[in-house]
């Protein structure tokens, strides 16, 4: 139960995760950056980490559909307030 908890919460940090390594890497620049441009047709660690982002994203795309499957809370409280005022 601990380490499946564990696993759901390591999915859905990667790709904040690796969002936040672009928007750093994109900030700071260096020379790991610089060379990994030269070898890279993708022009350096920016768009790998945004790539890995997009790769690491279907954990949160899951929750979202979850979510919007499910109604929430504050939803079904306000359809039963709703029929006590009507019945």
């Amino acid at each position: 139960m601990i380490a499946s908890r564990a696993a759901d919460a390591l999915a859905l940090a990667a790709a904040p995760g690796f969002a936040l390594m672009a928007l750093l890497t994109a900030q700071g620049g260096g020379a790991a950056d610089m060379l990994c441009a030269a070898a890279s047709p993708f022009g350096g660690m920016v768009p790998m980490y945004l790539l890995m982002s997009v790769v690491h994203a279907g954990p949160w795309l899951r929750r979202f559909a979850q979510a919007s499957r499910s109604p929430s809370p504050m939803a079904a409280r306000a359809c039963s307030d709703s029929d006590e005022t009507t019945g």
